[in-house]
């Protein structure tokens, strides 16, 4: 196996050591989850996280950390197989990973979010950091990266019917990057449910009442029964994917070498 430098799991606790010396690297912090992604894709999204986020650290000459490959989804707990963290248990666990780097003065952290629903407790953790320490770690949402007008390159004409969960982009990049797991033939359109006679919105979370949006808490199963939030997969391609990949490997790279000639103390500076 070939050791990769910009992979902090490969590294010996010497090399990490030689490369703080001087100017520090940048330290991504690659988040993902154990969950349902539709019949046809695997479970373990945190895979394709990973790789992106290990190839955007070889690029920007930054170093990956191992990644978190358990999120917070209440409402995927409905389907087996999938591990979810407790809203204080992943708090926890992200505020730690980014204090051990801290206590050792390396401060440019950059978290790269593979599971949407992180998102609050991320900027939770985030604010509480910069309360107790001083310092700003930018998150970047993965999936939610990519503007309107790539989804429109990439896909043309069908950039609004595959996306959503179950389908786009996480589809056709799994069909990329890891084609061997992926199962199409499972895949057979299964329609959403109601709830309280009203139609379900917002992927799985949300009714439509007299034109404006009411949050429940439901259950996915509750709103699927193939698990697919919304989005239709079959028009998913690796071709698709490989664009997608690219263009997202190049924004992450292309944020931590920005990040990296900033102050994480200073923003205003």
């Amino acid at each position: 196996m070939t050791k990769r430098r910009h992979a902090l799991q490969d590294l010996t606790w010497v090399e990490f050591a030689e490369r703080l010396k001087g100017d520090k690297p940048v330290i991504l912090l690659p988040l993902g989850s154990q969950e349902e992604q539709g019949p046809h894709a695997p479970m373990g999204d945190y895979v394709v996280a990973e790789k992106i986020a290990l190839a955007a650290a070889e690029r920007a000459k930054a170093i990956c950390a191992p990644v978190l490959p358990f999120g917070y989804a209440e409402f995927f707990r409905g389907i087996a197989g999938g591990i979810q963290l407790r809203a204080d248990t992943f708090s926890r666990v992200l505020e730690d990973m980014i204090t051990s780097f801290l206590d050792h003065d390396i401060v440019h952290i950059v978290i790269c979010n593979g599971h949407s629903t992180n998102a609050p407790l991320i900027a939770d953790v985030t604010h509480k950091v910069r309360r107790q320490h001083g310092i700003i770690v930018p998150s970047l949402n993965l999936w939610r990266l990519m503007p309107d007008s790539v989804w429109s390159e990439i896909h043309d004409a069908n950039a609004p019917k595959v996306r959503g969960h179950g389908a786009d982009p996480l589809t056709s990049v799994a069909m990329h990057l890891t084609p061997d797991l992926m199962r199409p033939d499972l895949w057979q359109g299964a329609e959403r449910k109601t709830a309280f006679g009203l139609p379900i919105t917002n992927q799985f979370s949300g009714l439509q009442f007299q034109g404006a949006s009411i949050d429940v808490p439901l259950d996915v199963m509750q709103v699927a029964s193939d698990g697919i939030g919304s989005g239709d997969a079959t028009l998913s391609t690796a071709a698709a994917g490989a664009a997608m990949t690219e263009w997202l490997t190049a924004y992450v790279a292309d944020f931590l070498i920005h990040f990296k000639t900033c102050d994480p103390r200073q923003p205003n500076g």
